[in-house]
């Protein structure tokens, strides 16, 4: 597993990372684990990951709903906070299968809760409070690892200038 340190300074910035993602990886199928403290940005960063893709309605954490789908022409993105996940096979009921099928983009809020029945991410990003802003650690193969920094290294260099 490699290692990579993106350092966020405002919600746009969060932003722009998040759509950034998603452009690397728009054509593909995708699972994104989000992990970090309540507050961390992990719905700020789904929100600029879906108008990375050219959403342009209203995204909502999925606190209550568990599941928030949305439908993009052909490519069909899953927003999955699983925070009030009493039991990991609780996601067989909202319809695990077909989500984690391996043909969406997913991204899932609090994944330790669905420790044991998830499939492994492609991403995982840990998200760290700063005193001016977020640390975001991505862990990802070699090959997801080169494709997110040759694409995000770039693109949040633009965002702060």
């Amino acid at each position: 597993m490699n290692k990579l340190d993106f350092y966020c300074g405002s919600e746009e910035e969060q932003m722009a990372l998040g759509a950034c993602l998603a452009q690397a990886f728009a054509d593909q199928p995708l699972l994104v684990f989000l992990d970090g403290d309540l507050g961390a940005g992990k719905t700020t960063l789904v929100r600029g990951f879906l108008r990375g893709l050219g959403y342009k309605g209203s995204v909502r954490s999925p606190t209550y709903t568990l599941v928030e789908p949305y439908s993009l022409g052909k490519l069909t993105v899953f927003h999955l906070d699983l925070y009030r996940l009493c039991d990991p096979e609780e996601l067989e009921f909202l319809g695990g299968r077909e989500i984690f099928s391996g043909s969406h983009q997913v991204m899932v809020e609090w994944p330790e809760k669905g420790e044991g029945w998830l499939p492994e991410p492609d991403i995982y990003l840990l998200l760290h409070h700063q005193i001016n802003g977020r640390s975001i650690e991505a862990r990802c193969d070699t090959v997801v690892c080169a494709h997110l920094a040759k694409h995000c290294t770039e693109f949040l260099s633009d965002a702060k200038s």
